[in-house]
């Protein structure tokens, strides 16, 4: 059975290097697919049941136009059928930042009450200061053990995840949606300040409600995080490396290490 991860591009998606390479670091097995490989569009083709983890990392794909994340997520449509096996097969879907938006719009995310909801319950929009916000971001690990992406990490850890994203701003269809995500344990990482509690701008860089940076579905097998855990594999990508010199890998290094040791263990 194939152990492989697959990061899933199109034109457009930028950090794709850098996750390919946080895995390769880690001894993943993990290789760079493009959509049109999926789709059966060129002769190199892939299926995504090639795959025990595909993750769509960030970027603005297809220009961001319509809306962030869209045309990528309609083009995934077509292969609706094959996307819900794979995750009722417990295998793991991510998206980053507009992998995050990717997933929400294809409707895998939330999705607390079908594996692809057939009506989204969540969307995504611009930033509520109207601009693009770009900069090292606080959040707090709240998940309670569902989320398969964050094992590694222990509740209540607070990590610096850089966020880069101009429609980060996550809104659901009722009150109820929300709550049935956190009844659920659905909510991954929260936005925080410098001492650990729920603060709004420039905190929260883009006003979600809850302060929400990162989700996971009812089963944690699909995961979505709007902040760049890629962008701090390594202790010396940190703003502030030099005044912990002792650290010896960034922030971001045990999602990476949580989703090779759960493939390797498929």
């Amino acid at each position: 059975m194939s152990k492989k991860i697959g990061i899933l591009t199109m034109e457009g998606t930028n950090c794709e290097y850098e996750t390919f390479f946080a895995f390769k670091r880690l001894k993943g097995d993990a290789e760079l697919v493009h959509i049109k490989q999926i789709l059966g569009e060129v002769k190199n083709e892939r299926s995504i049941g090639d795959y025990t983890c595909i993750i769509i990392p960030g970027g603005f794909s297809s220009g961001d136009y319509i809306r962030a994340g869209a045309i990528f997520a309609s083009r995934l449509s077509k292969i609706k059928d094959e996307i819900i096996e794979f995750i009722e097969e417990d295998k793991l879907l991510g998206g980053i930042c507009n992998g995050y938006q990717v997933l929400v719009d294809l409707g895998a995310l939330p999705a607390t009450k079908k594996t692809i909801s057939d009506e989204k319950e969540a969307a995504f929009i611009i930033n509520s200061s109207n601009k693009f916000e770009c900069r090292p971001t606080l959040v707090k690990h709240v998940n309670n053990g569902k989320c398969l992406f964050t094992r590694k990490y222990k509740k209540d850890d607070v990590l610096l995840f850089p966020s880069a994203h101009g429609e980060g701003n996550i809104v659901f269809r009722d009150e109820e949606t929300l709550n049935r995500l956190i009844s659920n344990d659905q909510i991954v990482f929260r936005y925080v300040d410098d001492k650990g509690d729920y603060s709004g701008y420039p905190w929260n860089p883009n006003g979600s409600i809850f302060n929400i940076a990162g989700i996971c579905n009812n089963k944690g097998n699909v995961f979505g995080l709007m902040p760049h855990p890629e962008r701090v594999f390594y202790r010396y990508m940190h703003p502030d490396w030099t005044r912990n010199r002792d650290i010896d890998r960034g922030d971001g290094l045990l999602f990476f290490k949580s989703i090779i040791d759960y493939v390797e263990r498929y």
